[in-house]
């Protein structure tokens, strides 16, 4: 039983790991012609925290840029799992709870967002990590 989940926490960090990183590469145009754009991703920024003013919109897109480039490497990585996946949970629930805000709940559960930050949740609560970093420094 130990086996299959050390499997299923590998393959949640591995999953939210890649979801972070897919979603930069989006915005930073490395999908080619299936890439959102860094303008675009502004522009949605903006309409996502309707509630704050539309100038915070670069600033805070490139901070979640950061966020999310950090979270998705140190999570494929395996490097302060427990830590990093807090960051991410946290990180995916204020995007939630904005994108319920200015777009209604049913944006947030189409996109899967609060399970996107429930994953994250239930990956920072296990003890051990295999296949990581983390396992290698604590050998």
């Amino acid at each position: 039983m130990k086996t299959q989940q050390d499997a299923a926490v590998f393959l949640l960090r591995i999953a939210l790991a890649t979801g972070f990183l897919s979603a930069v590469a989006s915005r930073l145009n490395l999908w080619g012609a299936q890439s959102s754009g860094w303008k675009n991703f502004v522009d949605y920024t903006a309409e996502t925290n309707s509630f704050l003013p539309s100038s915070w919109a670069v600033i805070i897109a490139v901070l979640s840029t950061i966020a999310e480039l950090s979270i998705g490497i140190l999570l494929l990585l395996g490097f302060q799992i427990k830590r990093t996946a807090r960051y991410a949970s946290v990180l995916t629930l204020f995007f939630a709870l904005a994108m319920s805000i200015s777009f209604g709940i049913k944006e947030s559960l189409d996109y899967s967002v609060f399970a996107f930050s429930a994953g994250a949740f239930l990956l920072s609560t296990f003890s051990r990590y295999e296949w990581s970093v983390d396992q290698f420094l604590h050998q």
